[in-house]
């Protein structure tokens, strides 16, 4: 059956690959502005909203690392199957729960194999032949994280407008039929496999990691990094409506405007300005500043100067995810990529713990202190890398595209 089906129907790997990483960005661009609102249905304070986000990063933490260990070993095929029905069941569960238990357990069963996005880029590396088409498919995904981050908070905005829990019903089905491409027309890629025994303790290639003296400094910036965007991310939706009293709508322009500057920056400023007239070294250590100074600007009161911040922040986010993983990935040797990638992973879940239950926590001391608390950890954080820098710049890697990670 399954060979009559290929037979049939021609779909590109390329193309099932690029849509795994849109309907992953998708849902999270639907998340950030309808969340808030689909938890309020349920009766339950603010807290459980970052504690939603909290709990699928938990899982993705202890899961990332083993996944991308699994596929250096059997493959990138069953790792992705694996991570894409997972996330289906959990959207769906999430869709139609009637209990704010359901709503965790959709978000556990989809965090426990959350490995969509880094062997996605595994496998658009392994089906590269040569260094040019690398290039061109990692940045492939650059572009589609963009253009999912438009479209998921305008999606979501209109179909909330039907029912609220129609953008989770409509992601879990795109999922679903992912799922069922990606089964019949997906083949494997990963021929050259690491042949070391896999270890289901999450925490052993974190450890590894860890005793990397070259990278860990960038490990440290990379977690300093998520902790301080995910703190935002999560009251996002809750500090406009109560400091502006935007709407749900408007919730999902902002973020669709969000995602207007990341495409224009992966498609256009990254190449023609930021690399071009600044090293990767240079902007390693000196992009923290405007970034930090974005999110103290959103902090002030004033529709204009949130616009603002919001637009320097976007524009030091997506391109600090380019220098940071251009950095870190350039160390990995071939036959551990999938690990190396699945501790990148690992590490931003675990800024995505840390990230929404601070700033869950100081929202309800002050609307604006996550935004001032993520300048102070971003200022911080320049400190850090320009002392551990300013003598011995890091690696050039220059053949690195731009990488997301999430």
């Amino acid at each position: 059956m399954k060979e009559k089906i290929q037979n049939k129907f021609k779909f590109s790997p390329k193309i099932i690959i690029l849509s795994t990483v849109f309907l992953d960005v998708l849902g999270i661009g639907l998340i950030i502005p309808i969340l808030p609102y689909y938890v309020e249905s349920f009766h339950v304070p603010d807290i459980v909203v970052t504690l939603l986000f909290a709990v699928f990063s938990l899982c993705a933490f202890f899961s990332a690392p083993i996944l991308g260990m699994i596929s250096d070993r059997k493959g990138r095929r069953p790792v992705l199957l694996i991570s894409l029905a997972s996330s289906a069941l959990g959207w769906i569960i999430f869709a139609f729960s009637k209990t704010i238990f359901g709503l965790f357990l959709g978000r556990i069963i989809d965090g426990s194999a959350a490995g969509n996005i880094s062997t996605a880029q595994n496998y658009l590396v392994d089906i590269s032949k040569d260094d040019k088409e690398r290039v061109h498919n990692l940045g492939l995904i650059g572009a589609i994280f963009g253009v999912a981050f438009i479209v998921g908070p305008l999606v979501g905005g209109v179909l909330s407008s039907i029912s609220i829990k129609m953008p989770f019903i409509v992601v879990g089905i795109l999922a679903t039929v992912n799922t069922i491409l990606a089964y019949f027309f997906l083949p494997e890629t990963h021929h050259d496999r690491n042949t070391g025994k896999i270890s289901l303790n999450p925490f052993t290639p974190i450890i590894k990691a860890l005793n990397n003296k070259t990278v860990l400094p960038l490990y440290i910036s990379w977690l300093l990094f998520g902790i301080a965007v995910s703190l935002n991310q999560s009251i996002f939706a809750l500090y406009i409506t109560k400091v502006f009293s935007w709407t749900v709508v408007a919730s999902g322009f902002i973020m669709a405007f969000i995602g207007v500057i990341i495409s224009l920056n992966q498609a256009f400023f990254l190449r023609k300005v930021w690399l071009k007239y600044f090293k990767e070294s240079v902007l390693m250590i000196w992009l923290w500043l405007p970034f930090a100074f974005g999110y103290l600007v959103m902090a002030l009161p004033f529709k204009v100067a949130f616009v603002l911040g919001l637009v320097i922040t976007a524009f030091g986010q997506s391109t600090m995810r380019v220098v940071m993983n251009s950095q870190i990935i350039g160390f990995s040797d071939k036959k551990e990529q999938g690990e190396m990638m699945g501790i990148l992973a690992s590490i931003m879940s675990l800024s995505m713990i840390l990230g929404p239950l601070i700033g869950g926590a100081i929202y309800t001391i002050g609307a604006a202190l996550p935004y001032i608390l993520a300048g102070i950890i971003l200022f911080i954080t320049f400190i850090f890398v320009y002392k551990t820098y300013k003598h011995v710049a890091p690696k050039e890697h220059t053949d690195i595209e731009p990488v997301e990670v999430v």
